[in-house]
């Protein structure tokens, strides 16, 4: 399967007369754009903003974070099974508008799973967001069947990125990119000797699928993660859009849409393929609620790790508390079947430290990378809200609490409540330091 992702650089982002893009700057049209938004009924009010890195400013409550892209071939749009028909992701060209994101806010009502982005300050770097130009959607809804619950779908909001992603992404799919990107991964039988020498690794995706209801988890080609079996995939899938972010869990421990397609992790396993391993492909698991559920998972897993002869994986869980169990577990179960493993996950050490990082410990996890601890806490001076704030405190966002904000703008928060702070997908730059 062979995927060309064709990258177009964006340095800055601006309204203009039109939407498209030029020497480095995408240029969007904003009624043009709200008119792609105002297609749900559901969103009552929109509104488009540009935020910088360096800008003194507070994104608060984030929904998520998706990168402007289109197929250009090979596929019929860039989220099959959600918002086109369903078909296979991975394969034919996509173009990106790189380095920037879409941002989706609440105007107004938050809830546990969504999180906040300091644009400047001594938080800006904490999330890779931060660091680039951010278009943002900052929209409201008439979903108040779900305006008081802690956990929300957020579904019309969630939808209305997707559709914007889509929307920007179409002004250069006729363009010339400034640089083309090939992942290129043969079937696995079909390799060269020397390849097939080196040691298979697979990549063990296990993204958040613990809601038993419909609507919160990750979708897979739009299907719910949580009726799904452990099952191998091609890596171009994931890079191609086969995935979109649940809308559950603490906001630094998420995967966004935007770096399930983005992902430094199968990168990096891409460039070693030839090299120092033999890339096998994404082992798309499952996180779960219950014993026999995780334990069913693991196993089933193993068989399928045992079968491609795996001797390494990656390992990586989305979460943590609960998903811990299944996330040690199939460490235990990989290792136990002679597969060397490497974690990757955040932790929880509780705000005095001195709670165990991960619930679930066994001896036999002695390779884990710590993307972060959930239970830092950051204090903010004031600054510009694009948002509403006051959702940190009152709505149940994960890192706030009632009184976590002080009369002056002023505030403290958990990591926790950071959007996509911890960065699971591999891009985290927090180091260890041992004194």
């Amino acid at each position: 399967m062979r995927l060309e992702i064709g990258a177009f650089h964006v340095k800055d982002i601006k309204f203009g007369d039109r939407t498209g893009y030029d020497k480095g700057v995408l240029t969007v049209n904003k009624e043009e754009l709200l008119k792609v938004v105002r297609e749900d009924e559901h969103i009552t009010a929109a509104d488009l903003r540009i935020v910088r890195p360096g800008d003194e400013v507070i994104l608060c409550p984030v929904k998520e974070a998706l990168e402007m892209r289109c197929k250009v071939s090979g596929g019929h749009g860039i989220f099959p099974g959600v918002l086109s028909e369903m078909e296979i992701a991975g394969s034919g060209r996509t173009h990106c508008l790189q380095g920037c994101s879409l941002l989706v806010v609440g105007a107004h009502a938050g809830g546990f799973q969504d999180g906040l982005i300091a644009m400047g300050g001594e938080y800006q770097h904490h999330t890779i967001f931060g660091d680039m130009p951010n278009l943002v959607l900052v929209a409201d809804t008439d979903e108040e069947f779900e305006r008081r619950e802690q956990q929300k779908k957020n579904r019309a909001l969630r939808w209305a990125g997707m559709r914007l992603a889509e929307y920007v992404g179409q002004c250069v799919r006729d363009l010339q990119p400034e640089n083309i990107e090939v992942y290129d991964l043969p079937a696995i039988p079909d390799r060269s000797d020397a390849v097939k020498a080196l040691p298979g690794v697979l990549y063990v995706l296990q993204p958040q699928t613990q809601m038993e209801a419909m609507g919160y988890n990750t979708l897979i080609y739009g299907w719910d993660g949580n009726h799904i079996l452990p099952t191998l995939m091609h890596p171009n899938e994931l890079l191609d859009g086969c995935m979109v972010s649940g809308s559950f869990m603490p906001s630094s421990s998420k995967i966004s849409t935007y770096e399930f397609a983005v992902n430094p992790m199968l990168k990096r396993l891409y460039a070693e393929h030839g090299r120092t391993i033999n890339f096998l492909g994404v082992l798309m698991s499952t996180l779960n609620v219950k014993m026999d559920e995780k334990v069913r998972c693991v196993k089933m897993a193993g068989q399928i790790a045992v079968s491609l002869g795996a001797k390494g994986a990656v390992v990586v869980e989305e979460g943590y508390g609960n998903p811990d169990v299944d996330y040690t577990a199939m460490l235990v179960e990989l290792e136990r079947l002679g597969i060397k493993t490497v974690g990757l996950s955040d932790e929880c050490t509780g705000r005095d430290g001195a709670s165990q990082p991960l619930v679930s410990m066994n001896p036999a996890t002695d390779a884990l990378v710590t993307t972060g601890n959930v239970s830092q806490m950051y204090e903010f001076p004031k600054m510009e809200v694009i948002g509403e704030l006051e959702a940190l405190a009152r709505d149940g966002n994960s890192g706030g609490w009632e009184g976590c904000i002080n009369p002056d703008g002023s505030f403290v928060m958990e990591n926790n409540g950071m959007f996509c702070a911890n960065h699971i997908s591999g891009y985290s730059r927090r180091t260890c330091a041992d004194f």
